[in-house]
């Protein structure tokens, strides 16, 4: 043994000096969060991201803010001597020598001094095996170094904030917020104690770590008792919370906007408007949730600036979709492009506000087939103007408004406003691009809105407060932005599809547009007040379709509360509207064949008229099918569910539908359940006298019997 003594002793005098102990105020400057922070423009904190994967710590915490109950159990359990000592406690040392030398390399006798010291240096860190004698020598110095150099409350500071209390949790900040939800200086005195029973073995059981708190409690720490560490150690070692509040709806933004340790980005966005958009769009949802409907998203701008006020991208109702951010997500427009399709007919002076357009069944030859579009309500409402056409979202005089404007330019249009998702060719969209047949997202949608708002001027939107508001360019004229913006806030011109009794009627100026996508697998409601411009998607994570969920019923409330919310917060919108650009017109028009009152109206200089007449067509004939058209089944489709509607003009005489010499019924709307083969339809009156017929082909097949049954329930609704 003296032998082996005396080697270790030369052995420890030919080790190396230890190097000098860094100054603790650079320790402390070194110390940085694993975490990120998303700031609002006043500094609060709306979110945390964990940025660095290896160790879980949170801001540096200073003795005073921790619980005294913590150092008071960490010095009973690791270093009881530990203000008396000089940082080495010398007779522990000689044993655990003494057991080192013996093969025993388990550990012992570090003080708290010496631990810091290791952790201070990796390579005089616990590693698998134990340390050597000549790691021990050094730790021995640098803890001796550290006494000389530091206070005892800078060291215990020190080891409170870089010891690894459980798995990755480093720090007393993090182990006290993933473990109990609270901060360290809310620590009780057993939740201490558990805590400094993990130092020794992290990683241990909860009923081993339970037992280790029940002998510190045998040994005198006062203040606890065994059976309430057992039960705390088993609800809390076997879980974790994020030691920061996370927030779903901006989990989205903050993979974009977070990327450093301790990094703290501030904003542009503003703490109530955002936590309350959150709770709009979350009451919405739970009350939109058995007409399987489970997201959603939001997005508020500041028009002036293009600051980004509130960005809700997840409403965290679908577990492990947290990080799917519906701002940013492409979804399929429905009627939300409209109004950039009526500005451009505005400006080439296609259109003015007052113009006639027929609401009426339109078949369009496509190289896939009939286009046949239809309104929201299944109907048509004949001649109107084109200010009611916007404004009630119908969709055949959005179609024939295309045709006048063309696709090419309307696709440009779309594009050059920001819609980078139209990738594709102009034909590829068709005619159904005046109805949204695009995928676009509600940050572009709510932007190109935002362009209206600001009478056509586009610019970049950002989160960044203090920086210069991005360069302007001017997309649209500020004339027709103006009067599409004026469209959009007509009640009246809104109720004939959607009644004056709607979420959209808020008690101030404000303009405003829903959509609705094919299946109603997505709605929205974008709008804007003098100040503000809101967006608001409603859907589903997976694109499923919702039941019976329009944007008039699932989008439009949560856009209405969130504007309204800046109108009677300090954000105040203003009840009036903007101001009109230079040189535009006020008219008072007659209208003169179609059923709208006499208003004043904006027009375009030169585009003025006091009385707007409509002269319709006398004729009677077969409005659909059109001649030769070509109708094909689906097989995957039930036979109960294919339907082709027969529409005629009839103007008012009491006409019949006679299809291969066969009776269905009044000349009304009917549905009819397609048969295979080639069809002879005639429109006869009572006489017996054909007015009008049509050929057409349905090619398919599918199951006999439910084609029989579908014909059946057809004669009987049909009254034949």
């Amino acid at each position: 043994m003296r032998k082996a003594l005396l080697l270790a002793l030369g052995a420890l005098l030919a080790s190396p000096a230890p190097a000098a102990v860094p100054d603790y105020a650079q320790v402390r400057g070194d110390y940085v969060s694993s975490w990120a922070e998303l700031l609002d423009r006043n500094g609060v904190v709306l979110h945390t991201q964990r940025v660095n994967m290896r160790n879980d710590r949170l801001p540096w915490v200073e003795l005073e803010d921790i619980s005294p109950a913590l150092p008071e159990a960490v010095v009973f359990a690791e270093d009881r001597g530990f203000y008396r000592n000089s940082g080495v406690d010398w007779l522990a040392t000689l044993h655990s020598t003494l057991d080192l030398l013996a093969g025993d390399r388990g550990r012992g006798a570090s003080t708290i001094s010496m631990q810091v010291a290791a952790q201070l240096d990796p390579a005089l860190g616990w590693h698998k095996g134990g340390r050597s004698l000549s790691q021990k020598w050094r730790q021995l110095g640098r803890a001796r170094e550290l006494n000389a150099t530091w206070s005892k409350q800078e060291i215990l500071e020190a080891y409170l904030n870089l010891t690894q209390f459980r798995g990755d949790l480093q720090g007393v900040a993090a182990a006290s917020g993933a473990l109990f939800g609270r901060a360290p200086a809310g620590l009780t005195r057993a939740q201490s104690l558990l805590l400094a029973a993990l130092l020794p073995a992290p990683s241990a059981p909860a009923d081993e770590v339970a037992e280790r708190a029940c002998k510190l409690i045998a040994a005198g720490f006062s203040g606890a008792s065994c059976a309430e560490e057992k039960l705390l150690a088993e609800s809390v070692l076997g879980r974790r919370q994020p030691p920061l509040p996370t927030d779903p709806a901006l989990a989205g933004l903050g993979s974009r906007l977070l990327g450093g340790m301790g990094q703290l980005q501030t904003t542009t966005l503003d703490a109530p408007l955002q936590h309350y958009a959150e709770e709009a769009l979350r009451a919405r949802l739970l009350d939109l949730r058995d007409r399987h409907v489970n997201a959603g998203a939001v997005l508020v701008l500041d028009n002036s600036t293009g600051d980004v006020l509130a960005y809700v991208g997840n409403a965290g109702l679908v577990p492990g979709a947290r990080l799917v951010d519906g701002v940013q997500a492409l979804r399929q427009a429905g009627s939300t492009l409209k109004p950039f399709l009526y500005e451009l007919a505005l400006e080439q002076h296609y259109l003015t506000p007052a113009s006639i357009l027929l609401d009426a069944p339109l078949n369009l030859a496509t190289p896939d087939g009939i286009y046949a579009p239809q309104d929201y309500e299944k109907d048509f409402k004949g001649p109107v103007s084109a200010r009611v056409a916007l404004a009630g979202s119908l969709n055949t005089p959005a179609v024939r408004t295309l045709g006048v404007v063309g696709l090419d330019a309307f696709w440009q249009r779309l594009r050059n406003l920001g819609f980078s998702s139209l990738t594709e060719a102009p034909d590829f969209y068709g005619y159904a691009l005046a109805l949204g047949a695009a995928d676009v997202n509600l940050w572009a949608l709510t932007g190109a809105y935002r362009s209206l708002a600001q009478q056509g001027q586009v610019s970049l939107l950002r989160f960044t407060p203090g920086t210069a508001p991005a360069t302007s360019l001017q997309v649209m004229a500020a004339a027709p932005s103006f009067m599409v913006g004026d469209m959009l806030s007509d009640r009246s011109a809104r109720a004939v599809t959607f009644g004056l009794d709607n979420p959209l009627a808020l008690p101030f100026w404000a303009a405003v547009k829903t959509g609705t996508s094919k299946d109603m697998r997505d709605n929205w409601c974008i709008g804007f007040s003098q100040r503000y411009t809101v967006g608001v998607w409603v859907g589903n994570i997976d694109g499923e379709p919702m039941q019976d969920v329009s944007g008039i019923t699932g989008a439009a409330p949560a856009w209405g509360q969130v504007l309204q919310f800046l109108e009677s917060s300090h954000l105040h919108t203003g009840e009036s509207g903007p101001p009109a650009p230079a040189g535009l017109v006020r008219e008072r028009v007659h209208f003169d064949g179609i059923s709208e009152p006499d208003r004043d109206e904006w027009f375009l200089p030169g585009t003025a008229m006091s009385t707007v007449s409509y002269l319709a067509d006398s004729s009677v004939r077969i409005i659909y099918p059109v001649n030769a058209t070509l109708v094909a089944l689906d097989p995957d489709i039930p036979a109960a569910n294919q339907h082709m509607r027969f529409h005629a003009e009839t103007r008012g005489q009491a006409l019949e539908w006679w299809l291969d010499n066969r009776r269905l019924g009044k000349a009304r709307d009917l549905e009819w359940a397609p048969e295979p083969g080639l069809h002879h339809l005639r429109l006869q009156d009572a006489a017996g006298h054909s007015l009008d017929s049509v050929e057409f082909t349905v090619r398919g097949h599918y199951d006999e019997h439910a084609r029989d049954a579908g014909q059946a329930d057809q004669t009987a609704a049909s009254g034949g």
